[in-house]
């Protein structure tokens, strides 16, 4: 049985735990995709028994896989979770309707996602249309298929359309945060109770809860579950000193990950996995579509940003 919106609303206000695709010799490795979630799942230190949200989405190269290999994907960590946690899949809107498709396929699957998340809008639009076109799109797939939808937000000239977006479509229950603190509040004034509003930004994000963000994404989840998950666990009882401890703790890492926008941020964590040397989880080799290997200079500051991790895993 799908959660009841009030019930998947409250289980997001979390860490939402994205795992990279493994790939070897250009190649998706699915045994590998398995061991990550199943990681995932059983390093689960969020207090009170709440359930692992977990997304395989940008940093994971979700826009560089096939249709069907997304598929795939998504069915592998929804019979790895069974009926456990939160399953949140993550569409390309480009074209809109291969979009569509992805959520007809994934909805059918024997344990379909709880949630999908449209991920941000490539070549020339415009605002109005981002309204007009994911209004019909939500309308659509909320009633035909019961998708609920989050927005992730990247382009600042888009903030009014989205936030009508999320007033007006019953379907559309959240918006993540891509763009920085500043438009947290805007956000959370705009929707009111309408929708959720998540730092979509890496587990540096106790500033944003401050500001009003529930809950918080984290690529950083497959090497430390200790890290991502305590910030989440802090911010919740509103012990934000403790959660910017613990955003210390992986504060290397996401510097060396977001850096010229964004460019080692798949690279940068499946090298720390590398690094590391666990055995629960799969790098694959450490390079993935048009995301080649870390450079050799940088392995030395990931060793010196990691190191310390160990006891997180």
């Amino acid at each position: 049985m799908p959660l009841e919106t009030h019930a998947l609303l409250d289980a997001l206000n979390n860490v939402t735990t994205i795992p990279i695709i493994p790939f070897r010799n250009g190649r998706i490795d699915y045994d590998g995709h398995a061991k990550n979630v199943q990681y995932l799942m059983r390093a689960n230190r969020l207090d009170q028994g709440r359930p692992r949200v977990l997304s395989v989405a940008g940093t994971s190269l979700i826009h560089h896989v096939e249709p069907e290999e997304q598929t795939r994907l998504f069915d592998i960590a929804g019979q790895v979770m069974g009926t456990e946690g939160v399953l949140m899949s993550a569409v390309a809107p480009n074209p809109i309707g291969t979009a569509g498709k992805l959520i007809e396929a994934q909805s059918r699957l024997k344990r379909p996602p709880d949630v999908y998340l449209i991920m941000p809008l490539g070549g020339t639009y415009d605002s109005e249309g981002v309204y007009t076109t994911f209004l019909d799109f939500a309308r659509r797939y909320g009633e035909e298929y019961g998708a609920r939808f989050l927005y992730y937000f990247r382009n600042e000239r888009d903030r009014e359309a989205v936030i009508r977006l999320l007033n007006d479509s019953p379907h559309f229950i959240g918006v993540k945060i891509g763009t920085g603190e500043a438009d947290v509040e805007p956000f959370v004034q705009g929707v009111g109770h309408s929708a959720m509003v998540i730092w979509g930004i890496g587990d540096r994000s106790t500033g944003a809860a401050e500001r009003g963000a529930k809950g918080h994404t984290s690529g950083t989840a497959i090497v430390a579950t200790g890290v991502c998950d305590g910030i989440n666990n802090a911010q919740r009882r509103g012990d934000y000193a403790a959660a910017r401890d613990l955003e210390a703790q992986v504060h290397a890492l996401e510097e060396i990950r977001f850096v010229n926008g964004r460019i080692y941020n798949y690279s940068a964590v499946a090298e720390a996995m590398m690094i590391l040397g666990f055995d629960d989880v799969a790098p694959g080799d450490g390079s993935g579509p048009f995301n080649p290997r870390l450079p050799e200079h940088l392995r030395e500051r990931v060793r010196a940003a990691v190191e310390h991790l160990a006891d997180y895993h």
